[in-house]
């Protein structure tokens, strides 16, 4: 990413105005050096000049004290100005971030690396404050200050603007050069970092397991193996950063020196008075420092640079296409499922091809088929995680609040959030949270009352687990049928009128599968739409109607697919 990227500019509206803040401070910062330069000019040539020494000094040193001041004042206005900015940008990149990624959805989420985007929301937005508050203010001095000085020596001494004119390119160039390496060790520690916070999450997830197949000593290696290449990076980055700063110091040091010669050389032969010499002496060091300044603080700034580079690039993934408007819609009653085929990458066929279906509320409606035929994609679809590349989804149901009647609305018009806030969603491997078994059930409502949550938990037939039992990351402490079934409870609480279940009973003995099933037909009956992905027999005998998809291997051209209701 760019200094000065419009991408991060656009994705931060609300630090616009911080920002022009700390430009229009820069500009002030420029005068108040060119001021405090005259101002010891005069006093060290009025002190050979004048006979009054005393009162000029007086007069100075009170002016100095009000200039000084003032640049005090001025900088600590501008790292406020950069503070408030790096902290609404940071809140904004996040906030983007999250709803991006909810947006994009379970199968985006799947093909990315939990641990790394863990750092990227955390660590890696967080390295922006060495960008916005070191980096940025001294960007915009380095753009100010040193055309404010070069025009004000070059008027009062040609000679010294034209060696300061040809001299000054020379710091940004060498600083663009020891840019490139630096961004890309940047680059390189940021990488580093990311993969040793994803695999040090996988191996904390997995350590009881590890243990159990003695595989914890490999893996230790392995994380201090991941370990020292992180350090390497960081240790490669540094050495970059102190030898740039050290080419800066000497180009910068030389290009005074050639100053300082020629204003000597111009004292000495009477060609330039004592104050105008001095004059560019003290403003000559202000003309470089700005860009050696903003030079060094660029490898403070290139991690949260390359961070907020990946955060932007995950804010515009391009996700299902939505109309504009958002509609809204009341309870849904019937889903049409027309013509609906999706593409996958790598895939040679769709899955599911020109599937069409009715998905009525009152009827347990079971999407059977073998893996792969699309029956999950098809669950996405109606979730809008995943856009249809042929076909279209229709939900008919009461109006929104305030209106009457009976509406139809293509899903993609449909608002996600207020859509998704209807549907109630058990994945193939669904996600728990540290904390308790109450408190995962209670996710999608958290002030449910303790009854509500007691009884959906019977209804899941999670009753033989205490609500107050506590569970790990990944749902740690609980078997992976007891796991779905939490999942399941979380979906039965009141308030969310369509069930998408994607092999709710795998794992479930016979009694506890009967148990959910009655709860399923439970649902039904009391109007809520209940769509059910399985292959499993006992529930396709459970259903009201049955859509069933042909397999990948099964197709010859356009899917053989049939709906029935069994007698």
């Amino acid at each position: 990413m760019k200094p000065l990227d419009p991408r991060l500019l656009r994705h931060a509206g609300q630090a616009r105005w911080p920002i022009a803040a700390v430009a229009v401070l820069g500009a002030l910062a420029a005068g108040l050096v060119i001021v405090q330069a005259q101002l010891l000019a005069g006093a060290i040539a009025g002190a050979f000049q004048d006979n009054d020494t005393v009162a000029v000094l007086r007069g100075t040193v009170i002016a100095l004290a009000a200039v000084v001041a003032g640049r005090v004042l001025v900088a600590w206005a501008t790292e406020a100005a950069c503070y408030r900015a790096s902290a609404a940008t940071k809140a904004e990149l996040r906030r983007k971030l999250l709803a991006r990624a909810t947006d994009l959805g379970p199968r985006w989420l799947s093909g990315r690396r939990s641990g790394e985007l863990t750092a990227l929301a955390t660590e890696g937005i967080e390295a922006l404050d060495g960008y916005f508050a070191a980096y940025l203010p001294r960007l915009v001095l380095a753009a100010v200050v040193p055309a404010a000085v070069l025009l004000r020596v070059g008027v009062a001494d040609p000679l010294a603007g034209l060696t300061i004119a040809v001299t000054l390119p020379l710091v940004p160039l060498f600083g663009a050069l020891v840019g490139r390496a630096t961004a890309e060790h940047a680059r390189q520690r940021w990488r580093a970092l990311a993969v040793l916070s994803h695999h040090f999450l996988d191996v904390v997830s997995g350590l009881p397991t590890l243990k159990v197949f003695g595989r914890a000593r490999e893996q230790r290696e392995a994380i201090g193996e991941v370990t020292g290449e992180y350090r390497r990076a960081t240790m490669g980055t540094l050495r970059v950063a102190f030898l740039s700063a050290l080419v800066l110091e000497l180009v910068a040091t030389v290009s005074v020196a050639l100053v300082a010669v020629g204003v000597g050389l111009s004292l000495v032969y009477g060609h330039l008075g004592l104050r105008t010499g001095l004059l560019a002496l003290i403003l000559a060091p202000e003309a470089y420092l700005p860009l050696r300044q903003a030079a060094a603080q660029f490898h403070a700034s290139a991690g949260g640079l390359a961070a907020a580079g990946d955060a932007v690039a995950v804010i515009e993934t391009p996700g299902p296409a939505r109309q504009p408007g958002h509609r809204r819609i009341g309870t849904p009653h019937v889903i049409h499922v027309d013509q609906v085929s999706v593409t996958h990458p790598g895939r040679p066929r769709p899955a599911p091809d020109r599937l069409s279906a009715v998905i009525r509320a009152g009827e347990i409606t079971v999407l059977a088929g073998p893996s792969g035929s699309g029956k999950s994609t098809l669950i996405d679809v109606l979730l809008g995680f995943a856009e249809p590349s042929t076909g279209r989804v229709t939900v008919t149901g009461g109006a929104a609040a305030g209106g009457a009647g009976i509406v139809s609305t293509d899903l993609t018009c449909l608002d996600p959030g207020a859509w998704r806030a209807q549907a109630a969603w058990v994945p193939q491997d669904p996600y728990l949270f540290p904390g308790t078994v109450a408190s995962n059930v209670r996710l999608g409502w958290p002030d449910a009352p303790d009854d509500a949550v007691e009884a959906a938990a019977r209804a899941a037939a999670l009753d033989d687990v205490p609500l107050d039992r506590p569970v790990t990351g990944r749902g740690g402490g609980l078997s992976a049928g007891q796991r779905r079934r939490l999942a399941l409870a979380r979906a039965l609480l009141p308030g969310r009128p369509v069930l998408l279940l994607d092999e709710p009973t795998a794992g479930l003995d016979a009694a506890a599968e009967a148990r959910v099933l009655g709860t399923l037909r439970a649902q039904a009956a009391a109007g809520r739409i209940v769509l059910i992905a399985a292959h499993h027999p006992r529930v396709i005998a459970a259903a009201d109607r049955v859509v069933r998809l042909a397999g990948a291997a099964e197709r010859t051209g356009a899917a053989r697919l049939r709906e029935e209701v069994p007698a």
